[in-house]
């Protein structure tokens, strides 16, 4: 394959980009395209699946990951050849599931030439995943990768809840930091809420609002674009095993009311205020995105959908691990050059409600810019899946909308971090 400018030349351009945005950093990003720009041309996800009774509770993540990999391939119309790395995020798996997702190239029609890597940044696995295919295209040493994310948290289990802490207790006691990062993720929401004074009436209004938008958007097949079908094996209750075919997401629960959810207790400490209604859904799901150097997109004459503008990845303390985006957006924001104001949408995961509240009243984001197809409360977190989901979901709205925009992909990660990434759509 032509790989067009060599290396040390792509590095170049990319160092007088740079330069260029710290000399004039409101007005580092324009209509330029370049060469160098790593696109994406397709983004794709399955339906999410309520976790342990939902319709993937018996689905092997390798099964769940093919069709989502099989897919944007297709969608682009080229040669599973063409694609030199996949790279995906996974959290519960043994190894990040490096070979059972390796097991899924295979399912789903990539030759042997086509390599493969897994990564755990717990919550933005998949985001990350995706990053590390566009760090690969810009340093020249991939043209077309794939990043996607995978998670069946029917078949695995988190370890949080079952971690024996006598050995943490005993070595890291005189470490406060380290003690923190083994604080269950629901007490770092008590935590949040109580430290910064969110209240559970807007915990609560989250919670109404992802489900309302999350309905409106399925309702009028906005997902349709998005969701790829997937066939599957399902054992009921009784023992009785059928093949059924996934394609709707099944958390969306359209007569949420804030009066139903006051009647909720606390999940997780006496008296708090975070409650299994206003916390994200655990979930089984997959996603994937198809990127490419722009020159090879153009080559292939593949259409493109969007461009990654810029990407940050922030630390916070463990305790409060949720507040990550209100850190990681601006910071991605100066790394694209752009300023809070020219984003038209926000993908804020919905880790539990007390934190992205928090997190959308400190950056002061209007309520209309902020997951616009509802997030995770409604349609579920499926750990490793999440970031490349949030992608899928919004790519396909930028293009609905058709004029030039940008949007922010970000989240809160355990044990304290936060990770956001900045993707343009170029307009039709």
């Amino acid at each position: 394959m032509n790989q067009g400018n060599s290396a040390v030349q792509r590095l170049g351009i990319v160092k007088s980009h740079l330069d260029g945005i710290k000399k004039n950093p409101t007005n580092a990003i324009s209509t330029t395209k370049h060469d160098d720009d790593v696109v994406i041309v397709s983004a794709r996800r399955t339906a999410i699946c309520k976790a342990r009774k939902g319709g993937f509770k018996d689905t092997l993540p390798c099964d769940l990951l093919a069709p989502v990999l099989d897919q944007v391939v297709k969608d682009a119309n080229i040669d599973k050849a063409l694609v030199n790395d996949i790279c995906v995020g996974n959290v519960l798996m043994p190894s990040c599931g490096g070979m059972r997702n390796r097991m899924a190239q295979f399912i789903a029609g990539f030759p042997e030439t086509t390599c493969l890597s897994s990564v755990n940044r717990q919550c933005s696995s998949g985001l990350q995943a995706i990053i590390n295919i566009a760090a690969a295209i810009k340093m020249g040493s991939c043209d077309v990768g794939i990043g996607a994310g995978v998670e069946s948290m029917s078949m695995y289990q988190s370890k949080e809840f079952n971690m024996d802490m006598s050995n943490f207790n005993e070595k890291f006691s005189d470490c406060e930091m380290a003690m923190d990062c083994t604080i269950p993720m629901g007490i770092t929401s008590e935590n949040v809420a109580e430290r910064f004074g969110v209240s559970r009436e807007a915990q609560d209004k989250m919670s109404v609002e992802s489900h309302t938008k999350a309905h409106a958007a399925a309702k009028s097949g906005k997902f349709k674009e998005e969701i790829v079908p997937v066939v599957t094996k399902f054992t009921d209750k009784e023992d009785n095993t059928s093949t059924i075919t996934v394609s709707v997401d099944e958390g969306i629960r359209p007569g949420t009311t804030m009066e139903g959810l006051a009647k909720l207790r606390p999940a997780f400490q006496e008296g708090g205020s975070t409650t299994a209604g206003n916390s994200s859904q655990v979930s089984d799901g997959a996603a994937a995105v198809l990127l490419m150097r722009r020159s090879v997109a153009n080559r292939l004459q593949v259409p493109v959908l969007g461009v990654i503008r810029g990407f940050k990845v922030v630390g916070v303390k463990p305790d409060i691990m949720g507040v990550g985006p209100a850190e990681a957006i601006p910071a991605a924001l100066r790394n694209a050059g752009l300023s809070a104001d020219d984003i038209d949408i926000y993908e804020i995961n919905e880790a539990f409600a007390s934190q992205a509240s928090y997190c959308v009243r400190k950056l002061e984001i209007p309520m209309e810019k902020v997951n616009p197809n509802g997030g995770a409360i409604a349609l579920g977190h499926p750990l490793g899946c999440t970031g490349a989901r949030q992608v899928a979901t919004l790519i396909h709205e930028l293009k609905r909308r058709k004029n030039r925009g940008f949007g922010v992909v970000s989240m809160c990660i355990g044990s304290g971090m936060g990770a956001a990434a900045v993707i343009e759509h170029e307009g039709q």
